[in-house]
């Protein structure tokens, strides 16, 4: 059966939302549906090694939601915007579960976005893990009680 086309998606920020969203679902047809289908894009996990093309970074997430969600909440640090390419770079404030309870990691990450016919596309994804918060604070924190 063919896949339904998929919806156009006419910024980088439409983009890089429905990327983070798909993600807090672990919804692997969404998290695709935004990345360019071809064999030059590319994705590096914290600690992982470089994916190349579509086919093996849709494996790796398929293994990754194995484990459920990610809740991940982007901040945009810094936008370089093109007519046809845009890169966001993003501080991504993730909740993980520890046998100590649930800690807020901070992970850097670079999102390369490109124009195509179908809208704009996520070609790269590049995350490493933060040294240091913009604060100069380890980068993972316990959550506390009340978020608000």
């Amino acid at each position: 059966m063919p896949q339904p086309p998929k919806a156009l998606l006419s910024t980088p920020e439409e983009t890089e939302h429905a990327f983070y969203e798909a993600l807090d679902h672990a919804d692997l047809e969404a998290v695709m549906a935004v990345w360019a289908e071809h064999e030059e894009v590319s994705c590096i996990h914290p600690g992982g090694p470089r994916l190349q093309g579509y086919a093996a970074i849709r494996a790796a997430f398929a293994e990754i939601f194995k484990g459920g969600a990610i809740h991940i909440r982007p901040s945009v640090v810094h936008v370089v915007a093109g007519a046809a390419v845009t890169v966001h770079h993003v501080v991504e404030h993730i909740v993980i579960a520890t046998p100590a309870g649930q800690k807020l990691v901070q992970v850097l990450a670079t999102n390369v976005y490109h124009k195509t016919d179908q809208g704009w596309r996520l070609v790269i994804h590049h995350a490493s893990p933060a040294l240091v918060d913009q604060d100069g604070q380890p980068p993972v924190q316990d959550i506390p009680e009340r978020l608000h």
